[in-house]
C-alpha cells in the first residue's frame, strides 16, 4: 500500500503527452470561426477538453479576488504574505489605502483541498474587515528535512500567526481547525498574550463528535487507528520534493468524496460535454470552474491526519478535558475576556447540530453576553460559509458580532 502514491504519479506522468496532445488539437479547432464550426467538430473538441482535464492538479489555484466594495467605493485588493513557514504563509489580502478595519484570522482546513475554496468566505469578509488567512502549501513539496507536522504543529502555526496580527486581533476557523483554534485560544488567554483573540467563531466544528455521530464520525470510530496508519498513509513519490514523506494523499481523499455522489459527478461531466457541443459556454464554464478547484488537491501530514482522526474522533479529548498542547492541558475554562460565536447548519451531514454548539459549554470564563450561537436553517456543512445565506444571513451575524466585540 505504501507504493500506492507512487504508481498513481507513475500513471499520470505516463499519460501526461495524451492530455497535451488533447490541448494542442483542442487549440487548434478553437481557432475554427464560430460560423465555420459543424457540429461534429464540437462533439470533436467537447471529447477533447474532456480528455485534457482529466488529471488532477497539486497546485493552488488563484484567489482570485482583484477588488471588494468597502461601503460605495470599490479598492483594489493585492495578496501580501505577511510571514511564512515551510507549512504555511500568512497570506493578507491587503486593500491599500482603505480605512482601518478589524484584522480577522480566517482559518482554512487542512483537509485534502487548499485554502482557495474559502475565497467566496475571503471575499465576503472583505467588505468590513482587515483579512488574513492560513494558506497551507501542499506536503508533497515539502522537504523531508523541515520535519514533521502534526496537531500541536497546527496549533502553534495559530498562536505564531496571531503573533503576527498585532493586539486582540479576531480568529474564525472553518470546520476541522476549530479544536486547534479552540486550543491555541485557551493557551493564549491562559498565557495573557497580547495577541491573543477579541473573538474566536468557530463554524461547523468538531468540538465534540459524541453529539449526533454523523456517517463521517461513525466511520473514524468503526476501525482501529492503526487500520489509517496501514491503509490511508503512503509516501510522497521520488518525482516530488517531498519525496518519501508520509501523507494522506489528495487523490485518496478526492477518491472518497467522489464515491459517495458517484452518480452527480458524472451526470455533471456528461452535462459539460453536452453543453460544449451545442456552444453553451457559459454553462460549460460554471461547471468546469467548480472542478478546477475540486480537483486542486492537497495532500495531509500523516502526523496532522493520525492524531486528528485520533484525538478529535476516536478518543474525544478535548470535550473530555484531556487535551495537550506540547504537554501542557487546553483548559477551555480559560478562555476569557472575549467573545465566542458558534454557527451551526440544520442539514450538515459532516458535523451535526450540536457539535460546535459544545464549545459554548466548554468556554465557562466566557460572559453570556459576550456568547453568540446561531443554527442556520435550510443550509449543509458547505452553506455555512459559502452561499447565499452565508452572505445574507449568517455574515451579518458574525459582522456585528466582531465589530462590537472590537
Amino acid at each position: 500500500m505504501a507504493l500506492l502514491y507512487q504508481a498513481f504519479q507513475n500513471h499520470m506522468d505516463l499519460t501526461e503527452p495524451w492530455r497535451q496532445g488533447a490541448t494542442a488539437a483542442l487549440r487548434a479547432l478553437n481557432l475554427i470561426p464560430p460560423g465555420l464550426s459543424h457540429r461534429a467538430w464540437r462533439r470533436l473538441a467537447a471529447a477533447l477538453e474532456l480528455i485534457s482535464r482529466s488529471a488532477l492538479t497539486y497546485s493552488r489555484p488563484a484567489y482570485g479576488i482583484d477588488s471588494v466594495m468597502v461601503g460605495n467605493r470599490e479598492w483594489p485588493v493585492s495578496e501580501e504574505v505577511t510571514f511564512r513557514t515551510p507549512f504555511g504563509s500568512l497570506l493578507r489580502f491587503k486593500k491599500e489605502g482603505a480605512p482601518e478595519q478589524p484584522r480577522i484570522l480566517l482559518v482554512a482546513p487542512m483537509s485534502g483541498h487548499f485554502a482557495t475554496l474559502l475565497r467566496g468566505t475571503v471575499k465576503t469578509l472583505l467588505q468590513d474587515h482587515d483579512v488574513y488567512i492560513t494558506d497551507w502549501h501542499n506536503p508533497r513539496d515539502i522537504p523531508q528535512a523541515h520535519g514533521r507536522f502534526g496537531l500541536d504543529d497546527y496549533t502553534e502555526h495559530l498562536i505564531t500567526f496571531l503573533g503576527q496580527l498585532g493586539p486582540r486581533p479576531h480568529m474564525v476557523a472553518i470546520c476541522q481547525p476549530s479544536v486547534p483554534a479552540l486550543a491555541a485560544t485557551a493557551i493564549m488567554c491562559e498565557d495573557d498574550h497580547p495577541s491573543r483573540p477579541a473573538t474566536l467563531t468557530l463554524m461547523a466544528g468538531p468540538i465534540d463528535t459524541r453529539i449526533q455521530p454523523t456517517k463521517v464520525n461513525e466511520f473514524a470510530k468503526s476501525k482501529p487507528i492503526k487500520w489509517f496508519e496501514d491503509n490511508l498513509i503512503h509516501y510522497v513519490p521520488l518525482q516530488c520534493k517531498g519525496a518519501f514523506r508520509k501523507v494522506y494523499p489528495g487523490f485518496v481523499q478526492l477518491t472518497a468524496f467522489v464515491s459517495m455522489n458517484l452518480e452527480r459527478h458524472l451526470k455533471q461531466h456528461i452535462d459539460l460535454a453536452n453543453h460544449l457541443a451545442k456552444g453553451e459556454t457559459e454553462k460549460a464554464e460554471v461547471i468546469k470552474t467548480f472542478y478546477d478547484e475540486y480537483f486542486a488537491v492537497m495532500d495531509l501530514p500523516a502526523e496532522f491526519y493520525i492524531e486528528t482522526v485520533r484525538d478529535v474522533f476516536q478518543e474525544h479529548l478535548l470535550p473530555q478535558g484531556k487535551l495537550t498542547y506540547r504537554g501542557r492541558p487546553v483548559n477551555p475554562a480559560a478562555v476569557r475576556r472575549m467573545g465566542l460565536m458558534t454557527v451551526e447548519g440544520e442539514r450538515d451531514d459532516i458535523c451535526s447540530i450540536g457539535q460546535t454548539l459544545a464549545a459554548q459549554e466548554l468556554c465557562t470564563g466566557v460572559r453570556n453576553y459576550r456568547r453568540v450561537h446561531h443554527m442556520q436553517a435550510g443550509v449543509g456543512h458547505y452553506g455555512v460559509f459559502s452561499g447565499r445565506k452565508w452572505n445574507n444571513e449568517i455574515y451579518p451575524l458574525l459582522r456585528d458580532f466582531v465589530h462590537v466585540n472590537s
